[in-house]
């Protein structure tokens, strides 16, 4: 039948149809983008990195990069340092104030599912969420592998 959904594109459909609400909650309490939070994290994570290593890293435009980049130095989370070699080259670098915004907004961002998961779930139920972590990391992993 041609409007029949494939089974793995139903899951899939439903397993998205579940995630968007959950990021939604995540990023409510945020006051940057999500966009923003990849770059500090890339950064946490990797050390310097050019706006170009951040365009691809983060799967955003050069030109987005770019405009977070200047946004992020205005808020002096981040700061751009010229290459010692070539002086074409700029290096973006987390500051102290980006280092701490990024644990306030991971913290106001999981704290509201936290409080969720801890209270409306059973004990039963938080042990299926925990054993579902692996399989959706694995699945995540495999994703930008293929980027």
């Amino acid at each position: 039948m041609p409007n029949e959904i494939p089974p793995n594109l139903s899951l899939t459909r439903s397993f998205l149809t579940v995630l968007y609400p959950l990021l939604r909650i995540v990023n409510a309490e945020r006051t940057i983008s999500p966009g923003k939070i990849g770059i500090l994290r890339h950064l946490t994570e990797h050390g310097r990195a050019t706006t170009s290593e951040l365009a691809v890293a983060i799967q955003v435009s050069p030109q987005g990069i770019s405009l977070a980049v200047r946004e992020m130095e205005r808020l002096a989370l981040v700061a751009r340092i010229p290459d010692t070699v070539d002086r074409r080259k700029a290096w973006i670098v987390l500051t102290e104030a980006g280092i701490r915004k990024l644990a306030e907004e991971s913290s106001a961002g999981y704290g509201t599912l936290d409080r969720a998961i801890r209270e409306l779930l059973t004990d039963d139920e938080r042990r299926t969420l925990e054993a579902a972590i692996p399989i959706l990391r694995r699945i995540g992993a495999e994703g930008r592998a293929n980027d």
